[in-house]
């Protein structure tokens, strides 16, 4: 007997498929994974059925995992994008790459730990990662880090960093940082602005400290 979970999943309409992620994204996040059930997801997703959802995703965990998906391909994005307009080629001495980072981490900050439903996203993912193991491994993609190390190694090369291993350095830098930010608030709630502005200047001095030339 063929169940929902053996069916393969339908790629379907790409309109349908972004409005149901949509409407979860944003019923996951106001009211819990929990509480939230594939019937609202449904009803808020524009008139899409309750069966289209089991076709498109499988079930409420994996729509769940298709919403974390989408978040951090928009976050790699956004800081792909931080990385080749501050961290170019145009950094050129130690003035620049360390107004470089601060950029940098401004920028990224502005787009993602500023914002009350990231904060929100962290918190659900905490949250439900006992029950769905690939969902923190997937949240913790190291994507970021490998972009950062890239980076690193030819400021190395360019004589401004002395980084014997590039991507230990990048891990550095984003805990320096980003983490230290995001350890502030256990719970889903965005860091304070000046708050996160003192982290993330803090942390970029301290990375300039121990690998600058």
């Amino acid at each position: 007997m063929t169940t929902a979970a053996d069916r393969p999943l339908r790629a379907g309409s790409a309109a349908k498929r972004s409005a149901i992620l949509t409407a979860a994204r944003d019923l996951f996040l106001a009211d819990g994974f929990e509480r939230t059930s594939v019937d609202s997801i449904a009803a808020a997703s524009g008139g899409v059925s309750k069966r289209t959802i089991y076709d498109y995703f499988g079930d409420k965990s994996a729509l769940l995992l298709a919403v974390v998906e989408q978040s951090v391909e928009g976050l790699l994005t956004s800081v792909k994008a931080a990385v080749d307009d501050e961290l170019s080629d145009d950094v050129r001495t130690r003035a620049d790459l360390e107004a470089a980072l601060h950029a940098f981490v401004a920028r990224v900050a502005d787009t993602t730990l500023g914002s009350a439903d990231y904060a929100a996203l962290v918190g659900l993912v905490r949250s439900e990662a006992a029950h769905l193991p690939g969902l923190a491994a997937r949240w913790t993609a190291r994507e970021p880090e490998d972009l950062l190390a890239e980076r690193f190694a030819h400021f190395e090369q360019a004589g401004l960093l002395h980084v014997p291993k590039p991507r230990t350095a990048a891990d550095q830098f984003t805990a320096l940082t980003f983490g230290l930010s995001q350890s502030e608030t256990p719970l889903a709630i965005a860091v304070p602005g000046s708050r996160r502005e003192e982290i993330l200047r803090d942390g970029v001095e301290a990375f300039m400290r121990a690998y600058a030339i």
